[in-house]
């Protein structure tokens, strides 16, 4: 017998609503254990447990007996800075110190009402006093521009302008000018001594200037004085131009010519070529060698008015002693200078660092040889020369073997007082008047 279509349809709905009731109740079977845990942290969460009665307990007891309320006690100072001026803290001593404590009596625990009233006024002129010393040793306690007096000058104007590096300039320069052949003329010394020396000073005060955002981030310039603000920048660029304008023109007119060139020349290789590369390029290590080796080629053009085979000479031992003494120098602070966003061989390439300093070292000793041939030096000047050259190029190394922070200080230290010597000795055994070509013509 056949089943009409209205049956047919009502089973078949019949089984598919049956399918999705089973389906629903076994899936909330088993959800129903995740439901119910997280509905239980939730209930847990709103139970008021052991340490909602011990607030509530520690509120009612501060409510009912008021001198147990905390009271506010003034922050510690802390220790004055140097930007700070004395007077402020001082001030800030005395509002302190001025607060009187209560009197033992006041503290007693009696029920009296006036003594409670006489508490709690107390207690909140003490709580309001404390909270405006606060304020007025904040208020207080801001940077401030530091004075400038005229006493510390001097001072500050020398650090601005690298002393130190400055002396180093003019005793190279003065070591270019002796060496060079013929005789000695005194006042043409002394104003290319002061004009390289106005001349650095202008260098070194604009190499500052630029470098302001870079060296407050080293520990080795965070206390130059633009870096401090101790004197303002404007100061620091009118220092530079007075310095820059009168060296300037005694190397030319002064001189001659070509000394000022080459001091403008340097001026401008120190501020707007090794000052900026210092960020970009490890370049900047050769572009600074080469800065540092044109002062003793002045001194020689101060006293022949020429460039020769003994400017390039002098030039070039001062170009060659300066690798391992500044790598060296950069070695030890490389931190310092990765800190500050500098580009040095020792922080991006120290291999080459350590191969740059030693091929410099024993460059040294190729040069000292070289002097007698160009009849700068007589020949003991290689033989009496050579035993400092070696103990350098030893040095130099043991800082590419080691390449520590020991091996470092120890060229470095040896390269202060080796630049030194090696011009001493070669005026020493500076060619004689007349040459060596000179000693074999028969007299006329």
């Amino acid at each position: 017998m056949a089943a009409s279509p209205h049956t047919l349809s009502s089973r078949l709905l019949t089984g598919w609503v049956g399918g999705c009731v089973w389906y629903l109740e076994r899936r909330a079977i088993q959800e129903s254990p995740h439901k119910f845990m997280h509905l239980f942290r939730n209930v847990n969460k709103r139970w008021i447990t052991f340490q909602h009665f011990n607030f509530l307990r520690c509120m009612y007891v501060t409510q009912l007996n008021r001198c147990l309320s905390q009271q506010v006690k003034p922050k510690p100072e802390p220790v004055a800075s140097a930007f700070l001026e004395k007077t402020s803290s001082c001030q800030a001593k005395a509002e302190i110190y001025e607060t009187r404590p209560l009197p033992p009596q006041s503290l007693s625990l009696s029920r009296k009402p006036n003594e409670k009233e006489l508490i709690e006024l107390e207690s909140a002129s003490i709580i309001q006093g404390s909270i405006d010393v606060e304020e007025e040793t904040k208020d207080e306690k801001q940077w401030k521009e530091m004075k400038l007096h005229v006493d510390d000058l001097p001072g500050i104007l020398a650090r601005l302008s690298k002393i130190k590096l400055t002396a180093l300039v003019v005793s190279t320069t003065s070591a270019g000018f002796a060496l060079a052949p013929g005789p000695f003329d005194w006042p043409c010394f002394l104003l290319t001594s002061v004009g390289t020396g106005l001349a650095s000073c202008a260098a070194n005060s604009i190499n500052q200037f630029f470098e302001v955002p870079f060296d407050s981030n080293m520990n080795r310039t965070k206390n130059r004085p633009l870096v401090r603000g101790q004197i303002s920048p404007l100061l620091a660029m009118s220092f530079a131009t007075c310095c820059a304008v009168p060296g300037v023109a005694l190397l030319t007119w002064g001189v001659n010519p070509l000394t000022g060139a080459l001091g403008v020349f340097n001026i401008f290789l120190y501020t707007c070529c090794y000052t900026p590369l210092k960020r970009i390029s490890i370049a900047n290590t050769w572009v600074g060698a080469v800065v540092g080796a044109i002062p003793p080629v002045m001194g020689w053009t101060a006293a022949t008015g020429s460039l020769d085979a003994g400017a390039f000479l002098l030039g070039g031992i001062l170009y060659s002693w300066q690798f391992p003494h500044f790598n060296a120098l950069s070695w030890g602070l490389r931190e310092d200078y990765s800190r500050g966003g500098y580009c040095m061989m020792s922080v991006t390439n120290p291999g080459l660092c350590r191969r740059v300093a030693l091929r410099h070292c024993l460059a040294l000793i190729g040069l000292s040889t070289a002097a007698p041939v160009l009849d700068v030096t007589t020949w003991a000047f290689p033989v009496f020369s050579l035993p400092i050259n070696l103990y350098i190029s030893y040095l130099g190394f043991r800082f590419y073997v080691d390449a520590d922070r020991k091996s470092s200080r120890r060229l470095f230290f040896c390269s202060l007082w080796h630049l030194p010597l090696l011009l001493l000795l070669m005026l020493t055994c500076k060619q004689p008047p007349g040459g060596s070509h000179d000693k074999g013509d028969p007299p006329s």
